[in-house]
């Protein structure tokens, strides 16, 4: 895909009857650092970057006049500063995201109930069966954007296609604050001119392996033979990009979404080699998790280490529970005892996560315990966090081995939860 700068815009800007383009895709633009605008409108129009001001953080997003010098969410912030040296950084707040995510996915819930959710910023929108009420599919998006903007003071950017694949590639090339209708007829003129990158897909490696065969647009690939892609990227990756390529695209919008994974790191301002730092990291990012979990009504079986050296080796480790839980004291005793069993205690940290894996619906305090509750005190301590938290915020009550010493490390950069509801790229 491009990367959204607002270059070679397309939009649609007069009214289709045209029922063929039924799939939207709605993309917010540059949501992260637009809701951060609501705050400051002083800085709307300039070069605005969200993340935190370190040169180990990365870029959470961006505005469109900052990505105009090369700037894009997952950057390194040093990167991003020394390509547009004068950029405002603001510090993003997850917890605003989420507030709007909520309010526009209200709104598209308003429209169809055929909504797939793709994280905290953007959906497939299935229309077809709204036509007869709201009107053309350019009548339902136009109107969805006018209302998304009066409620919330935030733009997206619509696609409307026959196909999902076709779709995004719409709301993309229409952005910021843009429409574009791709009608069926005309979806082979829409792809066929634009650059192979603009394939699912297509990566750098693939990209450049497309390339040394001397193709350089969608309509190259159409006209390869499926065997000479076949043999260039594998069975599957090729019939893949020939199906696309010819505006082919089975994947019907679904309303049905499962959190795989619920999850917190952090990037440490200096390496860490001390293994108590380290452990009372994992306690905190082992409680957010826990208190996520049980916001979600989800509990987890899998929990997952993820440690990175000051060589940038990653290390992942993971044990699978018994029963389910969604308590972060017991996530904490789990993940401490994989991370003991590392080896890795005198090594230099520079990231550390924690993650719950394989979800199942229900908070472990709604599901069958037996006759005896192992963590019954545990479960009512954190059920009390949650509500002065949820009363006073989150700095009201912590563990009280969380409280740091003066000589330890403080500075630190807490990375966007890892889990697609909060990608920290769009």
């Amino acid at each position: 895909m491009s990367k959204q700068d607002g270059s070679g815009r397309l939009v649609t800007t007069v009214p289709t009857d045209d029922a063929s383009a039924p799939i939207l895709h709605v993309d917010m633009d540059a949501f992260f650092a637009s809701v951060e605008l609501l705050d400051r409108p002083d800085l709307r129009g300039k070069p605005v970057v969200i993340g935190h001001r370190s040169d180990r953080s990365v870029v959470t997003a961006a505005t469109y006049e900052a990505r105009k010098y090369g700037v894009n969410s997952a950057m390194p912030m040093a990167v991003a500063l020394r390509r547009c040296p004068h950029a405002i950084v603001l510090e993003p707040h997850g917890e605003k995201y989420r507030h709007y995510s909520s309010i526009v996915m209200s709104m598209f819930d308003d429209v169809t109930p055929m909504v797939e959710r793709l994280g905290i910023d953007e959906a497939f929108l299935d229309v077809s069966g709204s036509i007869r009420l709201l009107g053309s599919p350019f009548a339902i998006a136009t109107e969805l954007r006018r209302r998304v903007h009066a409620e919330t003071g935030l733009h997206c950017s619509i696609g409307a296609a026959s196909t999902k694949f076709v779709a995004k590639l719409a709301s993309s090339v229409a952005k910021p604050d843009g429409l574009l209708i791709v009608p069926h007829v005309h979806t082979l003129a829409f792809l066929h001119p634009r650059p192979i990158s603009a394939l699912w897909g297509v990566g750098g490696k693939t990209e450049q392996t497309l390339t040394n065969l001397g193709l350089r647009t969608v309509g190259d690939v159409a006209s390869t033979p499926l065997d000479t892609l076949v043999r260039a990227v594998g069975a599957a990756g090729g019939a893949k990009l020939h199906d696309l390529a010819w505006g082919r695209d089975p994947r019907v919008v679904t309303t049905e979404s499962e959190e795989k994974s619920v999850g917190h790191e952090v990037t440490f301002a200096t390496d860490v080699t001390d293994p108590d730092v380290v452990r009372r990291e994992l306690l905190r990012l082992s409680d957010k998790v826990g208190a996520r979990l049980r916001a979600g009504g989800v509990s987890g079986r899998t929990v997952v280490l993820k440690l990175r050296t000051a060589d940038f080796a990653t290390i992942t480790r993971s044990r699978t529970l018994a029963d389910p839980t969604d308590l972060g004291r017991r996530i904490y005793d789990e993940v401490r005892s994989v991370y003991e069993a590392t080896g890795k205690q005198h090594e230099r940290i520079r990231l550390v996560g924690v993650r719950m894996e394989q979800l199942v619906t229900g908070g472990a305090g709604g599901l069958s315990l037996g006759l005896w509750d192992d963590d019954a005190g545990w479960r009512e301590a954190e059920s009390t966090m949650d509500a002065l938290h949820a009363r006073f915020g989150s700095a009201m009550l912590t563990p009280a081995s969380l409280l740091r010493p003066r000589s330890a490390p403080t500075a630190r950069r807490d990375d966007p939860p890892t889990d697609p509801g909060y990608s920290g790229v769009e």
